[in-house]
């Protein structure tokens, strides 16, 4: 579970960041250019981006044209762009020409031999560190993509190195970029435990730095680390003291903090807040993000059911969550029933899919909750009935267990009964009208703050121009006369005077 949120996530990225400005609507023309032609222009985009000292280019424009091609790009291709780009005494270079030589290995003992790069640009040589950052990043791609993890994260961790070398703010997108492979390889090696210290340097350092870029990576890579461990105290008092920047730089980044932040809640037991932050994360996640919304989609249906609500059908049975939420439809029918016998079927025969998903420790407490829907089903159906009664219906142990679990679903409000003690049974009251009470009221209060909320999250995404409280030019026909216009027109009404 937790590697495909990543997985799904990264392919999806470079799409979600829209402020490019122009450079996002204007044409491409460059799409349809060969992978090494599109490379050398990527290069001349960022060679460009850095003379203006221009981040949005780098964050929208290249990373979007990288996207384009990463799936076509060979090592053969990479390592032609990395001969050409990159000068002789390239810290990375030596390094990552190795990486690629032995990829292109594995290659030829699986598949044909690799195409030759063929175009008709030659990336110009570059000495900027930039240069050397996007080379990193791309062949960092190339690695994580067939799954050469031990050659990533040998890479990765030269480049980490080699970014703290420099403070330079148009780096800030790339080097987030290779912070998350650079986690991303190490928690494929299972040793992510590892650079947690460095991750928490790297943090400090982005904070001084202001690197807004690295502050809201690093925030969700810790995160990340904490929870794959289960750290989740440790990791809820690193979110509460951790900087993060007011506005995120990051679509995706945010819908990651708003996953993380929801499972922090949800083991917490704030299940309300869990629900809210999880369903954000759910609107807000990209489409083609499909393993990140299936992973969002089975927590927010355990926290629903451990509030009460019963989600829709509709809710399993959208396109490619319908398989990976079978065990979870299965348990939603047990709660919806309070059948405690198909719950406990349904928690047993998917409990490795449970486990693996982490949320083993949900699934336990969803058992009071299905006890508690099957009192709420027999005190609608019975006005009188046995206590024995009722623990054959809810398959628990004894009478005893089931008269203090009655008294307590009484005493919480779930159902509406009394029970005589003397002659063991359970009195269902009369049905009122809803409409009656204050329920109505709960819930629509409940829609128009879900309504409120998103109309408050849409005005503090707007973006508004830096110089918009600044008075604006006068026009040339309303600007004001100066003092020697204005002693010109006084001379000029005196001569005319008699």
């Amino acid at each position: 579970m937790a590697k495909a949120v990543d997985e799904e996530m990264k392919d999806a990225e470079p799409a979600s960041t829209s402020t490019a400005g122009t450079d996002a609507a204007a044409p491409e023309p460059e799409s349809r250019l060969s992978p090494i032609d599109q490379l050398a222009a990527n290069l001349a985009v960022l060679e460009k981006a850095v003379s203006l000292k221009e981040t949005r280019m780098i964050s929208g424009r290249l990373l979007r044209q990288t996207a384009s091609i990463r799936h076509q790009l060979t090592p053969q291709i990479l390592s032609d762009f990395v001969t050409k780009a990159l000068p002789e005494d390239a810290t990375m270079g030596p390094l990552l020409l190795k990486q690629l030589k032995q990829a292109a290995a594995s290659a030829m003992d699986t598949q044909d031999a690799p195409k030759e790069a063929t175009g008709q640009t030659a990336a110009s040589t570059s000495s900027l560190p930039e240069a050397e950052a996007y080379a990193t990043l791309i062949v960092t791609q190339y690695l994580v993509d067939n799954k050469l993890c031990s050659e990533a994260k040998e890479v990765t961790t030269a480049a980490v190195q080699r970014l703290s070398e420099f403070n330079r703010r148009t780096l800030d997108t790339l080097a987030a970029r290779i912070y998350f492979y650079y986690s991303w390889s190490y928690e494929c090696c299972d040793s992510l435990s590892e650079i947690r210290s460095r991750l928490l340097a790297l943090h400090r350092t982005s904070v001084l730095r202001h690197d807004e870029y690295g502050q809201e990576t690093l925030v969700n890579l810790l995160l990340r680390n904490y929870l794959h461990y289960n750290l989740y105290d440790q990791a809820e008092k690193f979110r509460a003291k951790a900087q993060r920047p007011e506005q995120s730089r990051s679509h995706t980044q945010y819908c990651r903090y708003l996953f993380y932040l929801g499972r922090i809640k949800a083991i917490q037991l704030e299940y309300t807040d869990a629900r809210d932050y999880l369903q954000q994360a759910a609107r807000k996640a990209p489409n083609s993000a499909l393993g990140f919304r299936v992973t969002v989609s089975k927590w927010l249906i355990l926290v629903r059911l451990l509030l009460g609500e019963i989600p829709e059908h509709q809710d399993f049975t959208q396109p490619g969550l319908q398989q990976p939420l079978k065990a979870y439809y299965e348990l939603t029918q047990a709660v919806r029933g309070g059948d405690l016998t198909l719950f406990r079927r349904a928690a047993e025969t998917s409990h490795k899919v449970f486990a693996e998903d982490k949320v083993s420790n949900l699934i336990v407490r969803l058992r009071h909750n299905v006890i508690r829907a099957g009192l709420r089903r027999i005190s609608l159906a019975y006005s009188r009935i046995s206590l024995a009664d009722v623990a054959s219906k809810l398959g628990l142990p004894n009478v005893e267990d089931t008269e203090s679990i009655v008294a307590k679903a009484i005493r919480d409000g779930g159902i509406d009964a009394t029970i005589d003690h003397e002659h063991s049974y359970m009195s269902s009251k009369e049905v009122t009208d809803i409409y009656s009470t204050e329920e109505p009221q709960s819930a629509f209060h409940a829609r128009v703050a879900f309504c409120l909320d998103i109309h408050n999250e849409a005005v503090r995404a707007m973006r508004f121009d830096p110089a918009a409280h600044k008075p604006k030019d006068k026009l040339p026909t309303e600007r004001t006369m100066t003092d020697a216009e204005v002693a010109k027109a006084i001379e000029e009404a005196e001569s005319e005077e008699p």
